[in-house]
């Protein structure tokens, strides 16, 4: 764990930086990703959250401003193991849960349709905020996390206090899904074909561990991780609804797989590719590509806003770069 004055050189950075907050892209020269400095949460917790006992690691003080950190695929709540002790040195009281599909987290019943749609996902979160009677939170997420983040401030901006969120506006629009993209940029999309078929549901099942290791390496090409960082991740995809929630997700993503009826009000808001209003840092990366500096989702961001950009870090932006990120999650609070 960082030392209190090393993480003050992290603030005093983030003071500096909030300044600019503004409408253009600030290009951060990150150094190498890291290789990481904690390896537990310590013991987590388990409260019932809507459909789901959800499963979470908490720190910091109880009286502290809330930041909700939101992991995406195929990763987990340790994502962010480095990045919480930054917060929580900075006052912060950090909630990482497990996503349906994920860890600890389970379905309260049997019955309960496996959805991995947007909304399902963000109502899951809404209800942990309920169930821990947070009325208002930081949310900060990559990936289905930062998906999730923008549902949520979409859809109830009054829970969300400021936003950072991963390539930016990430909204799903099925009708705008089924337009193809250019063929080399279909081509990184090769695992939402796969699970489109029921030979990529048997592979998945049975090699999901090789599987989500090569998307970490696609994902994060020069993130240096070892097997203990990895394995440490890939517990987690031992859940066992982990394969339904994941292959529902990409195939209701693409009109292959129906959603829940009674979210069809939710959906058709978000269909409406709604503006966010609340404040907000997004973050692009070399995972981005084209649309790493911001420009094409700009737009999409009425409130206070900045963007950051890392050059040399993945899609694992938490894990790679913990302290940049922990510095936009304080920026945001701030703008």
């Amino acid at each position: 764990m960082i030392s209190r004055r090393q993480f003050s050189q992290v603030l005093a950075a983030a003071a500096a930086t909030a300044s600019l907050a503004g409408c253009s892209a600030q290009a951060i020269p990150a150094a190498s990703p890291s290789t990481g400095k904690n390896t537990s949460f310590g013991p987590l917790k388990q409260i019932d959250a809507g459909e789901v006992s959800m499963g979470y690691a908490e720190a910091g003080p109880a009286g502290g401003p809330v930041v909700l950190l939101l992991h995406g695929w195929p990763y987990d709540i340790h994502s962010y193991v480095d990045v919480a002790p930054l917060l929580v040195a900075a006052g912060y009281r950090v909630i990482v849960p497990y996503l349906r599909g994920y860890g600890s987290t389970r379905f309260l019943s049997k019955d309960t349709f496996r959805n991995g749609q947007q909304s399902a996902i963000a109502l899951d979160v809404i209800a942990l905020m309920d169930a821990l009677k947070v009325d208002k939170a930081v949310l900060a997420g990559y990936d289905w996390g930062a998906r999730t983040a923008d549902v949520i401030a979409a859809l109830w901006p009054e829970r969300c206090k400021a936003l950072v969120s991963v390539s930016g506006y990430l909204i799903t629009n099925l009708a705008t899904n089924q337009q193809p993209l250019s063929p080399a940029a279909e081509r990184g999309w090769w695992y939402q074909y796969y699970f489109a078929t029921e030979r990529g549901v048997l592979g998945y099942s049975q090699n999901r561990h090789e599987f989500n290791k090569l998307i970490w390496q696609i994902a994060s090409p020069k993130w240096n991780f070892d097997e203990a960082t990895y394995n440490r991740s890939a517990a987690a995809f031992d859940n066992p609804d982990h394969v339904s929630i994941v292959i529902h997700n990409y195939r209701w993503r693409l009109s292959l797989a129906k959603g829940d009826p009674k979210l069809d009000s939710l959906e058709q808001k978000l269909a409406q590719a709604p503006v966010i209003s609340v404040p907000t840092i997004t973050i692009g990366s070399d995972f981005d590509g084209a649309t790493a500096d911001g420009a094409a989702y700009r737009a999409k961001f009425s409130g206070k806003y900045a963007h950051r950009l890392l050059n040399g870090i993945g899609h694992n932006v938490p894990q790679e770069a913990p302290e940049e990120f922990a510095k936009a999650v304080i920026e945001a609070d701030k703008l």
